[in-house]
């Protein structure tokens, strides 16, 4: 059993909320008003089709309506993991979207060397360093996909490295992990601080955003779009949703991704010696290769965030804020943390949360128009979204504007999202999924049920 000592001062709250400058909220919207482009969510897709569509219209007025503070769900949540991929990484471009594989992975490197080019030229502090990922493997069958991998990844030319033994132990050594393929092109953010600077430069651009005003419904308005808020009537030309994991405004998108909720820990400052303890001396991101797998970097400070592993679904897809803690996760994450890392087992966690994963049958954003190609939205990043937001952001502003594009030509964004059926058949499947998922973990043998997944080209990843 994990020890209560290893909890008893954790804080509930995400780390990263801890490293922001405290600044008072955006006052909410108080009176109707009428805008040239009503953007719903402030977190990153929110934010960066703010920033993006000021870089192509700077006279529009152009409003953010965010129901909390900017990035306080999803976004300010995550493992701040950015992802070269705009596509849930090479193999799944490939196994998916075959016919425009080699499209994604050149449009996915190009996002986020322009993710990079813009908090440069923005001078957004997010702490972005260029670092890479080493995924690592405990067993034969999970070390056979970091060859499949390697191999996809010569394909497209792609950096790796595959490393074991000596090799392996000079970027991690612990006795669960035994092989590892190192690709340099991954980049690491603070997650809260680039939603911190995204905002403040956006309100330098004169974007209006509007904080603790939740989006109620949305309707058609003679030839503008109605936003309904608590306390104002918002009309625009042009609307993006980017709500993401909250509950979708269109009814259509109700079942096209359920809310999957992932949970995380960070550990007390480690010295330099405890570092070296286990390995880990660069400041590259991990992750393991199960599916149920964690997640794991370093922070500025020289903490370790350690994540991921349960995938909990809620019945009815519930979104209640008190399930963004679960000790029974705390304690899971904490357990599998000393196997994985013996020579800390003395650590303590700071900080204890969880959040919210917009998960897509696809494991990939979808895009799309609606009320006559006057209000676009993305959603079901399904993980990955820290710099495929940005990609989803443009798409979006493209497909408004009626632009033909790269962008807006590829296939996979405008595939149809397979709904996820209603309850109790939706929690019975997710369920029966992650079974799956897990003998396929212990057994390295691919079940009947995921099969049948796989036909159909299904996923259920993060």
């Amino acid at each position: 059993m994990t020890p209560s000592y290893k909890f008893s001062d954790a804080k509930s709250l995400p780390f990263w909320f801890t490293t922001v400058p405290v600044t008072a909220d955006c006052a909410p919207a108080s009176q109707d008003a009428t805008y040239d482009l009503a953007i719903v969510g402030g977190g990153f897709t929110g934010l960066w089709s703010a920033l993006k569509a000021r870089e192509r219209n700077p006279d529009a007025k152009i409003a953010v309506l965010e129901g909390k503070r900017c990035g306080q769900d999803a976004s300010g949540r995550s493992g701040g993991f950015c992802a070269p991929s705009i596509s849930h990484g090479a193999s799944n471009a490939l196994t998916r979207h075959p016919s425009e594989a080699e499209t994604l992975i050149r449009l996915g490197q190009e996002n986020l060397d322009d993710f990079a080019r813009d908090l440069e030229r923005y001078e957004i502090q997010g702490e972005f360093e260029q670092a890479g990922k080493l995924n690592v493997a405990t067993t034969p069958w999970q070390i056979e996909g970091l060859h499949s991998m390697a191999q996809n990844y010569s394909r497209f030319g792609i950096a790796h490295e595959l490393l074991v033994g000596d090799a392996l132990k000079e970027k991690l050594d612990s006795p669960v992990y035994s092989a590892g393929l190192f690709e340099p092109s991954y980049g690491l953010v603070n997650p809260a601080k680039v939603v911190s600077e995204l905002r403040r430069v956006c309100l330098a651009q004169g974007v209006e955003i509007f904080e603790n005003t939740p989006v109620t419904s949305l309707k058609r308005d003679d030839d503008m779009m109605g936003v309904q808020t608590p306390s104002a009537y918002i009309r625009a030309k042009q609307v993006i949703l980017a709500t993401n994991s909250a509950k979708p405004l269109l009814k259509r998108l109700s079942m096209s991704f359920i809310p999957i909720y992932d949970y995380s820990l960070m550990t007390e400052t480690l010295s330099e010696e405890q570092w070296a303890s286990i390995g880990w001396l660069g400041s590259h991101g991990i992750a393991d290769s199960g599916n149920q797998f964690h997640y794991f970097r370093k922070t500025a400070d020289n903490r370790m965030l350690w994540a991921g592993f349960d995938a909990i679904y809620y019945y009815g897809s519930d979104r209640n804020d008190e399930l963004l803690q679960r000790p029974e996760s705390f304690a899971l994450l904490a357990d599998q943390f000393v196997l994985a890392f013996p020579t800390l087992a003395d650590v303590k966690f700071d900080f204890k949360w969880g959040g919210i994963i917009d998960t897509s049958a696809r494991t990939t954003f979808f895009s799309g128009l609606a009320h006559r190609g006057q209000v676009a939205y993305a959603m079901g990043f399904t993980g990955q979204g820290v710099t495929a937001s940005r990609f989803a952001a443009l798409t979006m502003l493209d497909r408004l504007g009626s632009f033909n594009t790269e962008r807006t030509r590829l296939k996979m964004p405008r595939r149809f999202a397979i709904p996820f059926p209603p309850e109790p058949l939706r929690s019975a499947a997710v369920k029966l999924a992650q079974k799956s998922l897990a003998q396929e973990d212990a057994t390295g043998k691919r079940g009947g049920f995921l099969k049948l997944l796989d036909t159909f080209g299904i996923g259920f990843d993060s």
